[in-house]
């Protein structure tokens, strides 16, 4: 599909609802200038862009881009804003769109802890009427102290409404990895935030935490990998539900074999089935999922095939059957290709990715 980005263009931010399909991403001038754009399609095609802010004093990183979701016609989104000289200090600004407005209401406080740490790698997903759940890796408990100890990266969630106040907000996870994305879906018990957890022997698995009448239950892990790892692999997991039906995603190198593996639970995350590997090589990660009815999902993943790297898409069931993967598109391995996104409109599968080629890089988008 024809994509209404310019060169110098990534970090795309795909978001699909039954009002609206959505894309982000941000564009580069001067190496220096940084401008958030969106745009909305309408009858399979991309609107021109609109831009939602710009800015100098932004964090730009390849795996920790903004992103864009809509509630009932309000929008929202959120950049990276440096908090200090320091590279890895920088806080989580929010923006949002009022309804049957043009104006967006930019650089809102998610956080009001005011350390020069990381804070980032944003979920944002439609909540209650006119509010939306988010959760986020902050690190205000990583400044060093006096005696040179650090502490860990946190996670943590609250509710933003339609004006950018922050409610509930509540510490999920006193000790993550530290730069992995996070994931989050609605069940009909509530929302659960899945992510990449961090044991103190630095066993980095992935965990759930459920929001259960109100109240947060403890992390648990939902399939031991028992990945051993002593830095930041750099890639989160990703989940969709329906109802209590729940498919969540993710990269393992466990036993140093990197695979991609999917499981489903039937009951809102209490308990997940066997994982099923998804990809057919050595698989790089960076995955996203859809779920398309009970026990049923579509997951894309990045993986090395003939010494390139490709993204591709299947549909896999909870049985273990896994159909004939379909490839996107082939793709620089590198950083600068980022993490591709994947939504569900009718019945199209609709993606987006960073193309990076000598000219410089560019949003791509596709549907299946």
């Amino acid at each position: 599909i024809d994509s209404p980005a310019a060169i110098n263009t990534s970090l795309p931010s795909l978001f699909s609802s039954n009002e609206k399909t959505l894309l982000s991403w941000v564009e580069m001038k001067n190496d220096t200038l940084a401008i958030l754009f969106y745009t909305e399609l309408e009858n399979g095609k991309w609107q021109a862009p609109r831009e939602t802010l710009r800015g100098k004093d932004w964090f730009v990183n390849w795996a920790d881009f903004p992103m864009i979701t809509e509630n009932n016609g309000l929008l929202m989104s959120h950049v990276l804003k440096k908090s200090s000289p320091d590279t890895y200090s920088y806080d989580i600004r929010l923006n949002i769109l009022p309804r049957d407005s043009t104006n967006w209401i930019t650089d809102l406080p998610l956080h009001t802890d005011a350390t020069p740490t990381e804070h980032g790698f944003v979920t944002a997903l439609p909540y209650k009427e006119d509010t939306f759940f988010i959760s986020w890796l902050d690190g205000r408990n990583t400044l060093e102290k006096e005696d040179g100890s650090r502490g860990a990266m946190t996670l943590r969630a609250a509710e933003v409404s339609y004006n950018g106040e922050v409610s509930n907000e509540v510490v999920l996870d006193s000790r993550t990895c530290d730069c992995c994305q996070t994931t989050a879906a609605m069940t009909s018990n509530g929302p659960v935030v899945i992510y990449r957890d961090r044991t103190e022997n630095e066993i980095r698995d992935i965990s759930i935490v459920r929001n259960v009448a109100g109240n947060w239950t403890s992390p648990k892990t939902i399939y031991p990998d028992k990945w051993i790892i002593k830095g930041c692999p750099v890639n989160g997991p990703k989940a969709a539900s329906s109802g209590n039906n729940l498919a969540v995603a993710w990269f393992t190198a466990a036993n140093d074999q990197p695979k991609v593996n999917l499981v489903f639970s039937n009951d809102g995350g209490v308990s997940f089935d066997n994982p099923i590997r998804i990809d057919d090589a050595t698989a790089i990660g960076r995955v996203d999922v859809l779920l398309l009815g009970k026990g049923t999902a579509i997951v894309s993943w990045m993986q090395i095939e003939n010494k390139a790297a490709v993204l591709k898409a299947v549909k896999a069931d909870s049985s273990g059957n896994r159909g004939e993967p379909v490839l996107i598109a082939r793709l620089e391995g590198s950083r600068g290709t980022g993490f591709p996104q994947m939504e569900l409109v009718g019945d199209k599968v609709y993606f987006a990715w960073t193309d990076v080629s000598e000219g410089g890089s560019s949003i791509k988008t596709a549907y299946v």
